[in-house]
């Protein structure tokens, strides 16, 4: 409970209105009277609450008074406000405790009826057991460091077989940062190892002691990959698992009933060709990073035929070869 101040009676009322007011639950003045006791420890006339509610209603806020008062929109629906909610319930990258914290912010944006719809959500928390506490201060170390072109040292850590983060080197990687992306629940920086020259990828939740340092980054056009910048859908597409390697030409054979999962992944900047050789398929065209290529056409595997080209082609060919008989063996 908050001591409140007559001079912020118009900022109190309004949030009263914001967390215990909508079109379900409507509030007298009697109403916001008890809440301005109850929760600053104000007393307060009726005249000087409709005084209020009509000074917020001059300056722009949507309060209706039908039978009494409530907050007809609000800067989120609540709709919307479940979608971001969703987003932080099932993103494998956001620490258990910070997750809530979110969440609670986000639940406190909405309208008390809101409040039963989490009932049917489950986190996913408890399954990642996300451990990385330092997520959101590189999240934020990094994207300052894009902003200023400086370069930053970090560790990157893997899993070990105890199931924890373990440093990959004993020294702190030097890295130009210069892309944030999410893709497939995962954050990436799209960046560059200072003494290599070409692009890499590296989770983000995998990163810890990131530090931004006073030394301005390797210029993009010195990065094989990335000499002309990043056009990010273009990119992104290209990059469907964020593998490093080659993108190329690829040309492949699909049903025409299955274009619905090559859009989700590669968008529309496709070529799409009857397939006259087989009635009711499609050839797609696309520039694909050949190394995820493989791993999306073993994903789809009897959906995909991979046409062009032939080394990769020949590749999936191998690999399924060696599965078949590791099966057998």
């Amino acid at each position: 409970m908050a001591l409140g101040s007559k001079k912020m009676l118009n900022i109190y009322i309004l949030d009263i209105l914001k967390e215990y007011s909508d079109v379900d639950h409507r509030l007298t003045q009697q109403d916001i009277i008890g809440h301005l006791r109850n929760d600053y420890e104000m007393d307060c006339e009726r005249k000087a609450v409709s005084r209020n509610i009509t000074a917020l209603m001059e300056y722009g806020y949507d309060i209706v008074n039908d039978g009494g008062y409530y907050l007809e929109s609000r800067e989120f629906e609540d709709s919307e406000i479940r979608l971001l909610m969703d987003g932080v319930f099932f993103s494998p990258n956001i620490p258990v405790n910070q997750s809530r914290a979110l969440i609670e912010k986000l639940r406190v944006l909405a309208s008390p009826s809101f409040g039963k719809a989490l009932h049917h959500v489950t986190s996913l928390s408890a399954i990642h057991d996300r451990q990385n506490k330092q997520f959101f201060y590189t999240l934020q170390t990094l994207d300052d460091a894009i902003g200023q072109k400086r370069k930053v040292a970090l560790m990157v850590n893997a899993y070990g077989a105890d199931m924890e983060l373990h440093p990959r080197r004993k020294d702190k990687y030097i890295v130009n940062p210069y892309q944030l992306v999410a893709a497939n629940g995962r954050y990436y920086l799209v960046g560059n190892h200072d003494n290599h020259d070409n692009v890499a990828h590296i989770r983000i939740d995998r990163i810890t002691e990131c530090e931004m340092l006073d030394i301005k980054a390797k210029p993009m056009a010195l990065v094989k990959g990335l000499k002309n910048g990043i056009s990010l859908p273009k990119y992104m597409a290209e990059h469907i698992y964020m593998r490093i390697g080659p993108s190329e030409m690829t040309r492949f054979r699909i049903h025409q009933d299955d274009i619905g999962e090559v859009i989700d992944w590669f968008g529309k900047d496709i070529t799409v060709q009857k397939d006259t050789t087989k009635p009711g398929f499609l050839q797609i065209s696309a520039v694909v990073n050949q190394s995820a290529m493989v791993h999306w056409t073993l994903q789809y595997l009897g959906m995909v035929e991979v046409l062009e080209p032939e080394g990769l082609r020949a590749e999936i060919k191998k690999m399924l070869h060696e599965a078949s008989a590791a099966i057998d063996a």
